[in-house]
């Protein structure tokens, strides 16, 4: 099978019997090399010490005292949001658990507690999700997975639903793809020449195999089209491997459910949307055409759920923001579906 996501850790790492992803010296010592913390070369002897350090013992403890002894403050600052993470991952074992536990027990500012950069969870939901798509045959399904932890920017042109990397739009947007020389031209106000980023669909998604880190293909998320079914094919497998629950997933067009009990919002402004949907809140033309699609989710067990909400639908959302922007928040699917036992 094809390896891809070469850059998300997944070698870093290895499996326990459950299949989730034990933590490794391996997978710590690459957070002990970011950018953050790698020494520089005005970097002070103490801090290049301690780094030497924590790349020969990535669990070793980091004391008040040798951050005191750092002579750059910035540094101290992310030795210390560095190290609170490292603990929580090494106190969850695995990081499926540090991953929920992140969205179950988030850290308590009035407890002194670091931070977790919004990057960090970014890259375990990475990580997990390579290792849920190991073997995964279907290019699509690859693609649909960066929407777990690569925000999107959807433009919606004849009906058709296009969501592209964020940032590679950003970037052809202000540079035409020719890079520093690109902004030059743009500055001048000379017209740069417009690129059009590949769309996947059934015919040439093994496009995708070859440019999976460059993130510059474009997923048709239209009703009833093969990118919208390969998104609703990996969130089940995301819930699958989480929570061991089976569960199905289908595009609806609209919600006619007289006992609609229970919703769930893909991202922050699907939340909001149905929301206020639910609560019979009138809502403007404007922003109902920011919603991008409407889910159905049913349990294969309907004993796995709450008591009083068994058997019935979840209804899911998926929605833009008013400048296009989507970031999905794949944890919402962890921790707000009515469960009978937590896992």
């Amino acid at each position: 099978m094809t390896d891809f996501w070469r850059n998300s850790g997944f070698h870093l790492v290895k499996r326990d019997a459950r299949g989730h992803l034990e933590l490794t010296d391996d997978f710590l010592r690459a957070y002990w090399n970011r950018p953050e913390v790698r020494p520089i070369e005005e970097s002070c002897a103490a801090e290049r010490a301690l780094h030497a350090r924590l790349l020969e013992q990535p669990r070793a403890a980091v004391g008040d005292a040798e951050l005191a002894a750092l002579a750059d403050p910035d540094a101290v600052e992310s030795y210390r949001i560095v190290a609170a993470f490292r603990e929580r991952l090494i106190a969850a074992g695995t990081l499926e658990a540090a991953y929920l536990d992140y969205f179950r027990r988030p850290p308590s500012r009035s407890d002194g507690e670091a931070p977790v950069p919004p990057l960090f969870l970014d890259q375990l939901a990475h990580v997990i999700l390579r290792a849920i798509l190991e073997g995964e045959p279907d290019a699509l399904r690859a693609r649909a997975g960066e929407l777990f932890f690569r925000e999107q920017k959807v433009t919606i042109n004849d009906g058709h639903i296009m969501a592209g990397d964020a940032e590679v739009v950003e970037h052809y947007a202000t540079t035409g793809g020719f890079g520093d020389l690109g902004r030059l031209i743009a500055e001048a106000q000379t017209q740069l020449r417009t690129l059009e980023l590949d769309v996947l669909d059934g015919s040439n998604a093994e496009l995708y195999w070859a440019r999976d880190e460059a993130h510059d293909t474009v997923l048709n998320l239209n009703f009833a089209g093969d990118g919208l079914d390969a998104l609703c094919r990996v969130l089940e497998r995301w819930v699958k491997h989480f929570l061991d629950v089976d569960v199905s997933i289908q595009p609806v067009q609209k919600i006619s459910d007289e006992r609609w009990v229970w919703h769930i919002g893909l991202d922050a402004e699907a939340s909001a949307l149905l929301n206020d949907l639910y609560d019979g809140q009138k809502v403007s033309e404007a922003r109902l055409a920011r919603l991008l699609s409407l889910f159905r989710m049913d349990f294969a067990d309907p004993q796995q759920m709450r008591p009083d909400i068994a058997g019935r639908p979840i209804y899911l959302a998926l929605a833009m923001t008013e400048g296009g922007q989507l970031k999905l928040k794949p944890q919402n699917l962890l921790v707000s579906l009515p469960l009978a036992t937590q896992a």
